[in-house]
């Protein structure tokens, strides 16, 4: 497949028409919102963690986006602890939201507060990462997951030599030696990332191509729990030094968010690795990543991470509003997507966006002439 996961289409994607319904699953908004002005109606938005710059971005869009639609927002982070999120969860319920936007630290964590809300007659939007085990969830907005592991995948080969940018083959053929990571076990999106990739990755695995010398090839193997670059960073470590001190060396490794990039980059240049063999006893194997974050985007320019999946939180925070108004006017919002999200109680109607893969030749076209970042903060690595 290509690389490229075009943005295609996205102005028909984000405004689309609204179904008018009669409500249903958790809380269906209702007559009482639907007569009432936005003023009037308070949203409360629940993000994991301020830790990321990614849920940060999020978060402040979300939240002005819902201001400039006129609703009130109770916009709060949890900072990766599932307590806070609870807490901040339910009080949100208690003063009277009347719609929830979740972004769940754990998916199967929040059984009592969705069944608070639903009690409550308060739709639920699950943001980015699918709340399970509940049949109190109404809507869910998402990017293509599976197709993000796909594109992690392919700029992994591209990365590699073996295959071009546009899809065709490239002039390596292997055999080389790569590492994969996933995310946390906790976050849905983890299994569609990991499970993305290895459609890719499996048949070169299968023909020697690509080889693991860790045999680390489990998700639950590579694992990094609540996405932590620390913990990527341990981890790298633990490998290098288990399965590459025998002078065995790296040329690839998976990571499926910018995050746990950098954490795997630094245990690299701390053993030894370098951008270029002129400099350095090895040059840094490919890298690739995810949520294109201003940090990692400044290393894919100067060429030490090879790549990320850019996710506009500005199309997924528009998304997440559209469908907020929809359930708030007794109305449902459009899915394109009612098969493959299954929380484990039921299929979740969910909307997915598309995602685009950034090299260092992508970085002014995609991020900068799109107003997402500037040139000054590619060049220094931090957001303004």
């Amino acid at each position: 497949m290509s690389n490229k996961l075009k943005l295609t289409a996205l102005g028909a994607a984000l405004a689309f028409g609204l179904t008018a319904c009669g409500g249903g699953g958790a809380g269906s908004g209702g007559s009482d919102t639907a007569d009432a002005a936005p003023e009037d109606l308070s949203i409360g938005v629940s993000m994991p963690t301020q830790t990321s710059e990614r849920w940060i971005a999020d978060g402040d869009a979300v939240q002005s986006q819902l201001e400039d639609a006129g609703y009130q927002v109770d916009l709060q982070f949890a900072n990766d602890d599932i307590p806070t999120q609870s807490q901040q969860i339910d009080q949100m319920i208690t003063e009277g939201a009347d719609l929830l936007i979740i972004a769940a630290i754990d998916g199967t964590a929040l059984s009592g507060q969705l069944q608070a809300a639903a009690d409550a007659n308060i739709p639920v939007i699950s943001y980015d990462r699918l709340i399970r085990d509940t049949e109190n969830v109404d809507f869910y907005v998402t990017f293509d997951n599976f197709a993000v592991g796909e594109a992690q995948a392919n700029a992994l080969l591209v990365g590699l030599g073996l295959q071009n940018a546009d899809g065709s083959a490239g002039t390596e053929t292997g055999p080389f030696n790569i590492e994969l990571f996933a995310g946390s076990l906790d976050d849905n999106n983890a299994f569609f990332f990991f499970d993305g990739a290895m459609s890719v990755l499996q048949p070169l695995l299968d023909d020697g191509t690509l080889v693991i010398p860790s045999g680390q090839n489990t998700i639950e193997q590579a694992a990094t729990l609540r996405w932590q670059q620390e913990t990527a960073q341990s981890r790298m470590e633990t490998l290098l030094t288990g399965s590459y001190n025998d002078g065995t060396v790296l040329d690839g490794v998976l990571s499926p968010y910018d995050g746990i990039s950098r954490g795997i980059i630094t245990a690299l240049q701390n053993a030894g690795y370098g951008p270029n063999l002129d400099s350095t006893p090895q040059a840094l194997p490919a890298v690739t990543g995810q949520d294109a974050e201003i940090a990692s985007v400044a290393l894919i320019d100067q060429g030490v991470q090879s790549s990320t999946i850019f996710k506009d939180t500005r199309n997924l925070a528009e998304q997440a509003v559209t469908a907020a108004t929809a359930f708030l006017q007794d109305e449902e919002p459009e899915a394109n997507d009612t098969e493959t999200y299954d929380n484990g109680v039921k299929v979740v109607p969910s909307y997915l966006l598309p995602v685009e893969t950034v090299y260092a030749d992508d970085i002014q076209s995609v991020l900068v002439d799109s107003g997402y970042y500037t040139e000054a903060e590619v060049q220094s690595g931090q957001s303004d």
